[in-house]
């Protein structure tokens, strides 16, 4: 394997906390991406509702793909986060997803949580991607 760690300047930095927004496994041709939030450069959210997080992250995940030398259609797996019960949000989510996705469609796990990196925020996506 040979690790490349991706951190685009359009996103906070997560040095501090130890972390990078994706890792390129160059060898195998692969990119983990991690839990992308609604956070700006300083840690606050831009919205306080479900939707408004998802567009949100969405957007965010989308950089950090770009940075990573990858596409939304080259998406292997996402896994949603969404404090709460996930299927009261199901409805109003898979509109959403299903537009950013397109003809991409990984393979998706939702998953319904107490509490995720900060109180205010509500929605949190980790991928695996395939380099382009």
């Amino acid at each position: 394997m040979r690790k490349q760690l991706v951190n685009p300047p359009q996103r906070y930095d997560g040095k501090p906390h130890g972390l990078s927004h994706a890792v390129n496994d160059t060898a195998a041709g692969v990119v983990y991406i991690s839990g992308q939030v609604d956070w700006d450069m300083n840690f606050q959210v831009s919205s306080h509702t479900v939707e408004g997080q998802l567009k949100s992250v969405l957007n965010n995940l989308t950089i950090v793909l770009d940075a990573a030398g990858s596409s939304v259609e080259n998406l292997l797996n996402l896994r949603i986060y969404i404090r709460g019960e996930f299927g009261e949000f199901f409805e109003d989510v898979a509109p959403i997803l299903a537009q950013y996705l397109a003809d991409s469609r990984p393979a998706i796990t939702g998953i319904g949580v107490a509490s995720l990196a900060s109180p205010e925020t509500l929605v949190e996506i980790e991928a695996i991607a395939a380099l382009k």
